[in-house]
């Protein structure tokens, strides 16, 4: 499963907004503080000491091709297992929880009290088992009685191809086990895609630049480009601009749909970079001389865009012909 937005370890982020004015403190609150002693009501029992367990995160380099083909990669994390010694009860071994001596088992305790109201009741949780409603005697020795152990493991990550940077693949209940062996949370593993020396990436498309001699872009020429699918002969056309793109479609990166699966490919964009030589002998700067004066460009001039025109400034233009 390929996440493609949010945190998942901001869960419950935000519950404030639009929710209970009170925080969590309701009208049945304040009734049960109130008359919580009549009938035994407002109790709400202990808690359980098995409890889920949060979400983990860990970050993963992947070069373009990479993210272009998926991969698969074991990864080392550490995390909350699972306490091979009392398998998450907490207990040493040949020995269970006892019932709590000083709530009997609520998890809580009452406190009664007069006011000019009537009777006040308000209760908070058991201080000797901490809400539980139990105790555990003899807490196992691996784990102090928390059920479960910190450690080092390996874990197979299968990255689906197109993946991008930022983006997270989920590995359900590969994340830490919950208090008293409670069920394991989820790991996320983030892709950190390397910086390609060639492309650049634009979701499923792909960008690179081509630069090109001034008298290739004038008489036309091939370039060999290299690509995620091999050699492509780039074809340049005679007078060809400075700024030109050329679209090869179909050779950009598989486009990740949130399903998982990829489905179709972007484009790959080639930028062409004109080169106009800046370093001239005498001969070569008379041969352009000459060429200006053959097409009639002794001097500059604007042109209705704006752009200026002229032997130097405009050369890579006007080879190309009118």
């Amino acid at each position: 499963i390929v996440d493609l937005g949010g945190d998942p370890l901001e869960s419950g982020a935000g519950r404030g907004a639009g929710g209970d004015p009170f925080g969590g403190f309701g009208f049945g609150d304040i009734m049960d503080a109130f008359f919580g002693a009549t009938g035994g009501a407002g109790r709400r029992g202990p808690r359980s000491r098995v409890q889920s367990g949060s979400d983990a995160l860990i970050r993963l380099q992947l070069v373009l091709e990479e993210c272009a083909s998926g991969a698969s990669r074991e990864l080392t994390v550490d995390t909350a297992v699972l306490c091979s010694e009392c398998n998450g009860s907490g207990c040493a071994s040949g020995t269970r929880p006892q019932t709590c001596d000083t709530c009997a088992g609520a998890g809580e305790v009452q406190n009664v009290q007069r006011s000019f109201l009537g009777q006040v009741v308000t209760s908070r949780p058991c201080p000797v088992c901490r809400g539980f409603g139990e105790v555990i005697p003899d807490p196992c020795r691996q784990c102090g009685g928390d059920g479960r152990v910190r450690t080092r493991r390996t874990v197979t990550a299968k990255v689906p191809a197109g993946v991008g940077d930022g983006m997270r693949v989920r590995l359900a209940g590969q994340g830490e086990v919950g208090p008293g062996g409670g069920p394991a949370g989820d790991l996320y593993v983030e892709v950190q895609e390397v910086p390609h020396e060639t492309f650049t990436r634009d979701g499923a498309d792909l960008h690179c630049t081509v630069r090109v001699p001034m008298t290739s872009a004038a008489l036309g020429t091939t370039v060999a480009l290299e690509t995620l699918d091999g050699t492509e002969v780039v074809r340049v056309e005679p007078g060809t601009q400075c700024a030109t793109v050329l679209t090869l479609r179909g050779r950009g990166m598989p486009q990740l749909r949130s399903t998982g699966r990829a489905e179709g490919r972007g484009d790959l964009f080639v930028h062409l970079d004109v080169v106009t030589p800046t370093r001239l002998d005498p001969r070569q700067s008379e041969l352009l001389r000459e060429l200006a004066l053959l097409r009639g460009e002794e001097q500059a001039e604007l042109t209705a865009n704006g752009r200026a025109g002229g032997l130097f400034s405009r050369l890579r233009d006007s080879l190309g012909g009118r």
